[in-house]
């Protein structure tokens, strides 16, 4: 079975597939990350599909890697009869998605086999598969997949999947491209597979080359960067947490859950990294993306929203899919979408005022909208509430999300101040501001351990407070921020990385087991560490942290440090923001070399 880290990723801005060092595409989601898969073998068996291309009787690849700055990944199988390598990609779409797989012989004469198992709807159905103009063509429902080659090869149908098999020698090319269409709608025209490939690198470089970034471990930051750009959804701008959902944040537990949507409360560390790395288009896009999204009742407004700012994301189990590694249930949706989370409101309002400082493109009542939020918060604040980690085993009073309170606050207060024609109620925001800001340091600081807690009362800790010295809270200097860091490496400390809140967290979030160390939170300690002087620390903590990405670059949401393995859906957006953002705040003013 291969692991998490086994697998890179490809995909044209509007959904992704993993490509596993086995040679098989295991999960595909068509049109959209968030449609039903046709590709679920990872999160079940060959029976709930994969498409796989490699010489019979390999079993792993010899190595593999992007084309330079870009999503374009080879693939090299080494055989006693030659060498062949794989070439996949998926080409920026004009109607329709297209997959592209293109065989090449490095040297030798070796055998090929590929093996295509389509099932649509997460693996159950098995479609209707026939001959048409040279295509094979698979029906089921909505969806229509046509699958041809250039040139054709010795092609058949067998076990309900498709096979083919040939031979390749050195120079030799056979490209397979399979295309998916609605199934009430005629075949879309046909793409030059070589020609896709010419182009799809040509714009993955051209994009590369906008990167601001020339410091230490470039090549790191680039393949984060683009593999931020990889999940967002062209269509819209909005940019999903990972293109997966259940892979497990425990071997074999239940804490899995579906990632294919965008959060809030990435926002501001999103445009963060976008801004500074010099992607004002995309910034521009996803603070766009944010705006139509939270439009309305702000009591209404919810921690995440689908691809185009849905609002209803229902959460079920498919009872069908035995989960990756065993681990179940395999859920659709994300429940927490129902959650209230107040730090939301200020990563919004914080989203905004750092999209107006940056000089994007100004939008009509964005500081409306913003006064509206604050307004909301003047209540709302004194809830408790399920706080940044979505937690399901009762709401609390987290001093994280009354922190983003007060930053909320803060930025409206900072914007009157330095922009006199904004209208707002400067005395009364100034006032919240600091009622929240005392209330946090009453209720929410442990004089005794000198350190932050959780949530009003507690003694557990929660590794969001190392965010902040970052959102200006308090200065970096201040003791109560340095026994916070402190704390937070001693108790939540693992291996030198970072969990999330204490290991024993079922009263917390009513989920039995335990997770990894998450990837973003070890980033904050990074940042943490520079801010207050410690940059030593942060540079060592940061070098382990790059130690942790898998063979293409890619890292998951958390790291298993007992057996060395990736946690958690994968890709993961907050780990890649959290590496650029830490890149940037350790190196952003040296030059490479």
């Amino acid at each position: 079975m291969l692991r998490i880290e086994d697998y890179a990723l490809i995909g044209d801005e509007q959904t992704a597939a993993l490509v596993g060092a086995d040679g098989s595409i295991d999960w595909l989601c068509l049109p959209r990350f968030d449609s039903a898969a046709c590709f679920a073998r990872l999160l079940g068996d060959e029976d709930n599909g994969y498409w796989r291309i490699a010489p019979p009787g390999q079993e792993r690849c010899a190595r593999r890697a992007y084309r330079e700055d870009s999503l374009v990944l080879d693939t090299v199988w080494e055989t006693p009869d030659g060498a062949v390598q794989v070439t996949d990609l998926m080409p920026q779409r004009h109607t329709a998605p297209d997959l592209v797989r293109i065989v090449q012989g490095l040297s030798g004469e070796v055998t090929v086999r590929s093996t295509l198992r389509l099932r649509f709807d997460y693996g159950s159905i098995v479609p209707w598969v026939r001959k048409a103009d040279g295509h094979r063509v698979a029906v089921a429902g909505p969806d229509s997949v046509w699958l041809r080659s250039e040139p054709e090869v010795h092609t058949w149908g067998e076990d309900f999947g498709t096979h083919s098999e040939f031979t390749v020698k050195e120079g030799e090319r056979v490209a397979f491209v399979l295309t998916w269409h609605p199934s009430h709608e005629p075949r879309p025209a046909l793409i030059d597979p070589y020609a896709s490939l010419r182009h799809s690198l040509k714009d993955w470089q051209a994009w590369a080359s906008r990167c601001r970034y020339r410091g230490p471990h470039r090549d790191m930051v680039m393949r984060s960067l683009i593999t931020l750009k990889a999940l967002t959804y062209r269509p819209t701008g909005g940019i999903v947490a990972a293109p997966t959902t259940s892979l497990p944040e425990e071997p074999g537990g239940v804490r899995n859950w579906d990632y294919r949507f965008c959060w809030l409360r990435d926002s501001t560390l999103t445009l963060s990294a976008l801004l500074a790395a010099g992607y004002m288009e995309e910034a521009e896009a996803w603070r766009n993306w944010l705006l139509r999204a939270v439009a309305g009742d702000p009591a209404d407004l919810q921690i995440m929203y689908g691809l185009a700012g849905e609002r209803r994301l229902p959460e079920f189990e498919i009872p069908w899919l035995s989960g990756f590694g065993g681990a179940t249930p395999v859920r659709i949706g994300n429940d927490a979408v129902k959650q209230l989370q107040l730090d939301v409101y200020g990563e919004v309002v914080d989203s905004l005022a750092l999209a107006r400082r940056a000089g994007l493109s100004a939008q009509p009542d964005v500081w409306a909208l913003q006064s509206v939020l604050l307004d909301f918060l003047r209540t709302a604040w004194r809830q408790p509430d399920e706080g940044l980690w979505e937690v399901r085993g009762g709401r609390r009073h987290f001093v994280h999300s009354k922190v983003m309170v007060w930053v909320a606050a803060d930025r409206l207060v900072r914007a009157l101040e330095e922009f006199p024609d904004l209208d707002g109620d400067r005395d009364g925001w100034r006032e919240l501001r600091d009622e929240v800001h005392r209330e946090v340091c009453e209720k929410g600081y442990d004089p005794e351990r000198n350190t932050f807690t959780q949530s009003y009362g507690s003694r557990e800790l929660d590794a969001a407070l190392l965010l902040i010295p970052r959102v200006g809270f308090l200065p970096p200097d201040d003791p109560r921020v340095l026994g916070t860091i402190d704390a937070i490496r001693t108790e939540l400390g693992q291996d030198g990385l970072v969990r999330r809140y204490t290991s024993d967290a079922a009263e917390l979030d009513g989920l039995p087991g335990q997770e990894g160390a998450f990837l973003a939170c070890a980033f904050w300690l990074v940042d943490a560490l520079h801010m207050t002087g410690r940059t030593e620390e942060a540079r060592e903590l940061f070098e382990r942290l790059l130690g942790l990405v898998n063979d293409v670059g890619l890292l998951a949401e958390e790291y298993d440090t007992v057996n060395g393995r990736l946690l958690g859906n994968f890709p993961q957006a907050f780990s890649h923001i959290g590496l650029v953002n830490s890149a940037l705040a350790l190196f952003g003013d040296e030059e490479a070399g």
